[in-house]
């Protein structure tokens, strides 16, 4: 590195003829009237747009929901071809540098040791990507992709007409686990890969601010630090945003359902709204103590009451059949990965545009906020190390978790289908937020299993929305890390109320209206950012 008037300048051709100082002058922002550290204008038109939007919804809810639902008709059933290739390219992307010459190269220069050790790095990689998920798609996943919306066209097991066809369990049953796997498995997380090695490479190689338009210098050069430069921060902000806001809504869904089933709470609209702002304002205790005093107590309780949880649900139940359900599951996912990830001539519409092209542009608009946490853990890994390991460490954990609930919950449908509440939940009446409650009334202790499991969603709800919020204030305010509290507060609450006027807006298409809106574009920065990879690469020492 060389010092150029005080501000590093990195020492490669990549940068050279540019100046640094004068960039990074644009986007460092000023002190705002209410003690926000402005960033210009990417904080300011975020939140205008934001609030806009919130205004916009609460007005117009019905207009709003119209709209939802032709934007998820669009993504998912006209551009699911395009989210399919988009991301089989970040996996195959992700192979080749696992294999390249490039794998060698550290994350931090040659000279870098990794901060933490191998178990609290696995640890963090896979408490950075969950959120919610796990307990809501957990046992829904397996069971509909079985029953309903069958991966390559496998026949379902259970008839038209209700009767079981015993012949067709085996196969159904794999091919609804593995298809589960396939959405939350290597190709979401190359997703991640992409966006937290773009950030390592460009903040600690290259000496950049840790924003997302760093990893855009070798295409812009010093038009990253105007308006090309806020446009991408911009996006990334929304996308993060309505990531999360999916998730919170989700979150408030199930744990309403959770009520309802254990304490006969009322369903409703209403309902989630107040538990979005309850549990919004733990999350806002949370942002103000801190990354340390906050949201690393709350993700060390959030893993050992899910460590616990998972336990239980594994002795409780049928723990050979749970088993036996992530053994089947991974063997046929590593069987059937080429035929899942195939964007043409496939016979599972249903799977692979009501189910893969939204979890694809859900990954994508999540990417700026757990790439910005994976990257934060990961310098002095390798490329090669960094690669494989965000992969398959995390991947392995949720197979796990997914196979036994899903093993568990089949088994226990197929035991007595007639009084199964898994089958009511999932088949007969879809219910999606009860699904994991049917299954917990076929084990003991029902009541406090399902108590537990309503605090586990509610504590999973407020890690994602404090994280998250780190996350914006942290693009909104250039790549600083230490941005002023109040400016988390704002951007915890504009979390919280994205995903209120999302409900109120048309529930669950709202939500998934969100997510793809913003995770079209968002796909087509990260596959520019693969360029500056491969450029930010073929500068390092090897």
């Amino acid at each position: 590195m060389t010092e150029t008037g005080g501000t590093p300048q990195p020492d490669d051709d990549l940068f050279h003829d540019t100046d640094y100082v004068v960039g990074q002058d644009n986007i460092e922002g000023s002190l705002g009237p209410v003690g926000f550290d402005i960033h210009n204008p990417v904080f300011v038109v975020s939140a205008l747009t934001a609030m806009t939007f919130i205004l916009l919804t609460l007005i117009f809810p019905e207009t709003a929901g119209g709209v939802f639902q032709s934007i998820v008709s669009f993504a998912t059933q006209t551009l699911d071809w395009y989210f399919m290739i988009v991301v089989d390219f970040f996996v195959i992307f992700c192979f080749a540098l696992i294999v390249s010459p490039y794998g060698g190269i550290r994350l931090g220069g040659k000279d870098a040791e990794p901060e933490y050790s191998y178990l609290s790095w696995f640890a963090m990689l896979f408490a950075a990507g969950i959120g919610i998920g796990l307990l809501f798609f957990g046992v829904l996943e397996p069971v509909y992709h079985m029953n309903v919306s069958s991966p390559l066209g496998v026949p379902s097991p259970i008839g038209p007409d209700g009767q079981i066809i015993p012949e067709n369990i085996a196969e159904a049953r794999a091919l609804g686990i593995a298809g589960t796997y396939f959405h939350w498995g290597l190709h979401g997380w190359a997703v991640y890969v992409v966006m937290a090695l773009a950030l390592s490479l460009f903040t600690y190689n290259k000496g950049l601010p840790f924003s997302i338009r760093s990893a855009f210098y070798p295409i812009l050069g010093e038009r990253v630090w105007g308006w090309w430069g806020h446009a991408i921060d911009i996006l990334a902000v929304f996308s993060t945003l309505f990531g999360l806001a999916t998730s919170l809504g989700l979150g408030a869904q199930q744990a309403n359902a959770g009520l309802n089933f254990v304490f006969g709470l009322e369903v409703n609209t209403s309902t989630q709204v107040i538990i979005i702002i309850l549990v919004t304002a733990v999350a806002l205790v949370s942002v103000w103590r801190g990354l340390d005093g906050g949201v690393k107590i709350l993700s060390e309780i959030n893993m050992v009451m899910a460590l616990l949880f998972f336990l239980f649900v594994l002795f409780a139940g049928p723990t050979l059949a749970a088993l036996d359900g992530f053994w089947t599951g991974l063997v046929t996912y590593v069987r059937d990965f080429i035929p899942l990830s195939a964007p043409f001539g496939r016979e599972d519409d249903a799977y692979r545009e009501g189910w893969s092209a939204f979890y694809w542009a859900w990954w994508v608009s999540w990417a700026p906020f757990v790439g910005m946490f994976i990257a934060r853990v990961s310098r002095g890994r390798t490329v090669r190390e960094f690669v494989i390991c965000v992969l398959l460490i995390p991947s392995l954990m949720i197979f796990i978790w997914m196979g036994v609930f899903g093993g568990i919950a089949i088994e226990t449908l197929f035991a007595d289908p007639e009084n199964s509440l898994v089958k009511e939940y999932v088949i007969d009446n879809y219910s999606p937020e009860l699904s994991l409650f049917g299954m917990l009334a076929e084990l003991p202790l029902t009541g406090l299993m399902s108590t537990i499991a309503i605090v586990l969603a509610l504590v999973f709800f407020v890690t994602s929305s404090d994280s998250g919020s780190l996350v914006v204030d942290t693009i909104t305010a250039g790549g600083k890390i230490d941005a002023p509290k109040p400016q988390r507060i704002f951007w915890a609450t504009i979390e919280g109320l994205i995903a209120i006027v999302l409900l109120i807006g048309g529930g669950l298409s709202a939500l998934q209206a969100g997510v793809t809106a913003t995770g079209i574009p968002f796909s087509v920065v990260m596959v520019l950012m693969c360029y500056s990879i491969i450029k930010a690469l073929q500068t390092e020492p090897r």
